[in-house]
């Protein structure tokens, strides 16, 4: 097989340094990755901490509206 096809021949040696700089390289690309996944959970997390803020805010009033309690006091 030939290296294009992403097998070693079988006369290359892989070193440990071969393998470490691998690692390293994979490791950098999950980094980003992580980085950039972050950054959006922060922003939707805000928002629903928002849109939860105003629901309750607006169905409050909403149940203050509908059962408001009328007192009549009377002077006898």
């Amino acid at each position: 097989m030939t290296p294009a096809t992403g097998q070693a021949k079988s006369d290359q040696v892989v070193t440990r340094s071969d393998i470490e700089a691998k690692l390293q390289q994979i490791k950098h690309v999950t980094d980003s990755t992580t980085d950039t996944a972050a950054e959006a959970g922060k922003g939707a997390m805000i928002g629903g901490a928002v849109l939860v803020l105003v629901l309750a805010y607006w169905f409050g009033r909403r149940r203050g509206h509908k059962k408001n309690t009328i007192v009549e006091i009377r002077r006898i």
